[in-house]
């Protein structure tokens, strides 16, 4: 189950960086199909990270093909306040 507040601030991003009408992002969604290239999808990586004060590794981000696997990766790497 996704944190409603990892998942809401991904959504955000989606919709600053790249215009993603919210109603369209889900969980499954994979970046191909919200219309991401691979410079797109960078693009929102760097807007996560500094949304979410978290450096994403090059290795990491590349395996990133659904919106889901971005809340699980920020999810499992988050430190606790």
């Amino acid at each position: 189950m996704y944190q409603s507040e990892t998942l809401a601030g991904v959504i955000e991003v989606l919709g600053a960086v790249a215009s993603i009408d919210p109603t369209d992002v889900a969980p499954e969604k994979t970046f191909a199909e919200l219309g991401l290239d691979s410079l797109a999808t960078l693009e929102v990586v760097v807007a996560i990270e500094d949304r979410f004060g978290q450096l994403i590794p090059d290795d990491e981000w590349g395996r990133f093909r659904t919106v889901g696997d971005v809340v699980d990766y920020l999810e499992s790497t988050a430190v606790a306040p």
